[in-house]
């Protein structure tokens, strides 16, 4: 049987009756952190929320006001979890997040015109697609596709849609000859019930569970973003269908109009402008870079002039990197002083570099990784990585001071 959502997905509320409800789980991962909530399976006569399949993923709504956070299908039914039960046997009222339903009917008869006219036009195949939470993807079997092809599909998709074709739903039995003569990727090893067969008039008929638009035109616009490489010389085709077309359009005009303050110029000229702006940066950056040399090496020659030379000698500077403390202590190039550089915020995170004796700086570097609370590796004389707390950097100049005091006391 097919569920009421397939056979009208243009409705939004029904009244139905509970047929189950019994204690369930879902695992959910928001925002990366995984949590299982505790609530309930409710089995209902008919549904209007689409479980997922197909490529679409399922619908939200509420029965009796209660949310449904999960629809997933078991054979003939679907489960709908909520965190609050409900008496088998009791009238409810369903209703579907609309929003969410309409552009995912949007989004799979976009995909279903898109696979059509890129196989009738050049034999691409259709592998597999997804429907994302942003853009939608199709995976077609080819390593590439130009852009000319890219341009020719979405041309012909979008014709379509100006005529207007209407999309049927049909529903065979799985004996009946003409499913042989129908596109699909095959059925679910629990599919139970009819075939269900879309067809957009003229252009293609293919098995689908899912919900679709009844006429092309409720599709507004299909706007194709590019392709990529995909997985096994595929290539990854990515579009947007309807309101998804409108909500782009407007965030890119949104970003069109900040950049055209912040750059003060023209839409024409933003890109040119940028160019101009990561060519001044780039220069900047090789000046300061050279300036940073400089300093370094002005830097080791007066750490060499300090009165604490052949002991511990310390020095820190706010800016600068790995490569700063790199070129003081290639300068210096002493294997007689324990040499502690630092970089960074003077309380917060920064990098250090510890060079010296090799045995000392063997034994000291991971202790000193340990007082900054930070992390590093090294060989031959010199250690060297991140610390998180540079506020301890007094007690790293006292740990080598003693290691310096006990080696001078055995000597």
């Amino acid at each position: 049987m097919a569920f009421r959502c397939q056979r009208d997905s243009y409705a939004r509320e029904f009244t139905t009756s509970v047929v189950a409800c019994c204690p369930a789980e879902l695992q959910t991962d928001a925002g990366g952190k995984k949590e299982v909530l505790r609530g309930f399976h409710v089995v209902l006569e008919d549904t209007l929320l689409f479980p997922e399949g197909g490529g679409q993923p399922d619908d939200r709504g509420t029965i009796n006001d209660i949310p449904v956070l999960r629809v997933t299908r078991r054979g003939a039914q679907a489960d709908h979890f909520t965190q609050t039960p409900l008496s088998p046997g009791s009238q409810v009222q369903v209703q579907v997040d609309w929003e969410r339903r309409f552009d995912h009917m949007q989004q799979h008869s976009g995909q279903h015109l898109i696979t059509a006219v890129a196989d009738h036009l050049f034999g691409l195949k259709t592998t597999s697609w997804e429907l994302g939470r942003l853009r939608s993807i199709i995976e077609l079997d080819s390593p590439s596709v130009t852009a000319e092809q890219v341009a020719a599909i979405e041309q012909s998709v979008n014709e379509k849609i100006r005529n207007r074709l209407p999309v049927t739903v049909r529903e065979l039995s799985l004996d009946d000859p003409e499913v042989e003569q129908v596109r699909g990727r095959g059925l679910p090893d629990d599919h139970a019930g009819p075939i269900r067969v879309i067809t957009i008039e003229g252009v293609d008929s293919n098995m689908c569970c899912g919900t679709h638009v009844s006429n092309l035109s409720d599709l507004q616009v299909i706007k194709i973003l590019g392709t990529e490489k995909g997985k096994k010389n595929k290539t990854n085709l990515m579009f947007l269908a309807g309101n998804r077309v409108l909500k782009w359009m407007e965030r890119s005009h949104g970003t069109e109009k900040a950049l055209t303050t912040l750059l003060k110029c023209g839409a024409e000229e933003h890109v040119e402008a940028v160019k101009k702006l990561q060519n001044s940066i780039k220069l900047l950056q090789k000046n300061n870079l050279n300036l940073l040399r400089d300093l370094a090496v002005h830097t080791a020659h007066s750490l060499r002039s300090s009165p604490d030379w052949g002991g511990v000698v310390a020095f820190h500077r706010k800016e600068g990197d790995s490569e700063f403390m790199n070129i003081i202590a290639n300068e210096i190039g002493s294997e007689e002083t324990l040499l502690l550089l630092t970089v960074g915020d003077e309380k917060g995170a920064g990098l250090f570099l510890l060079s010296g004796p090799a045995e000392a700086v063997e034994t000291l570097g991971p202790r000193v990784a340990e007082i900054l609370e930070g992390k590093g590796a090294g060989k031959k004389g010199r250690f060297q990585g991140k610390a998180t707390k540079m506020s301890r950097r007094a007690e790293v100049q006292a740990l080598l001071q003693d290691y310096v005091s006990t080696q001078s006391a055995e000597e």
